[in-house]
């Protein structure tokens, strides 16, 4: 295998945070190269303030890179990470905890529709209610793994890891 990973945090997280850590050293042990953006002081100006400096922080990072890397984002990164794709080629989208909007912001959520994507989500998400990445995926045919956890998905990390494994090695030939 092997590749690139740029791995996005949430709000009121960082670059160290439990998911993006934990996704990043396992991607590691599989010979992706991986890199966090600190996306912290973006998103002094609160929510709706932080989307357009984390994707230009986002897009900057991909351009620096040589190919198109996968993108993993929960929470507001998977926001960002959507919004990135489809602006950049990226090679796969792996998005946990994803806003189906920011209040405030002026678009909705949205991503590439030729990108390999993979969402992931908890049914007692009480920060990024279930129903509106539901009615999102429901109306572009793409996976959901819904699952008993709330927002953080902090029951959740193995098996989230579990999934990440297979959809990168989905994603191992044209990596």
């Amino acid at each position: 295998m092997g590749g690139q990973i740029i791995l996005s945090h949430g709000s009121d997280s960082g670059p160290d945070a439990t998911k993006v850590s934990v996704l990043a050293a396992f991607a590691e042990s599989l010979g992706w190269k991986t890199q966090r953006p600190d996306y912290r002081s973006d998103d002094l100006p609160g929510y709706a303030g932080a989307v357009d400096p984390r994707v230009a922080r986002l897009l900057a990072a991909i351009d620096g890179l040589d190919a198109p890397p996968v993108l993993v984002g929960s929470s507001m990164g998977a926001f960002v990470s959507g919004l990135a794709s489809l602006q950049r080629p990226v090679a796969g989208l792996f998005l946990l905890a994803t806003p189906s909007g920011i209040p405030g912001y002026r678009q909705e959520f949205d991503l590439s529709p030729s990108v390999p994507t993979l969402l992931y989500h908890g049914w007692q998400d009480d920060v990024c209610p279930p129903e509106g990445i539901l009615a999102f995926a429901s109306r572009r045919r793409l996976p959901l793994m819904m699952v008993d956890d709330d927002h953080r998905l902090g029951d959740s990390v193995e098996r989230i890891v579990e999934q990440f494994g297979l959809f990168l090695a989905q994603l191992a030939p044209a990596a």
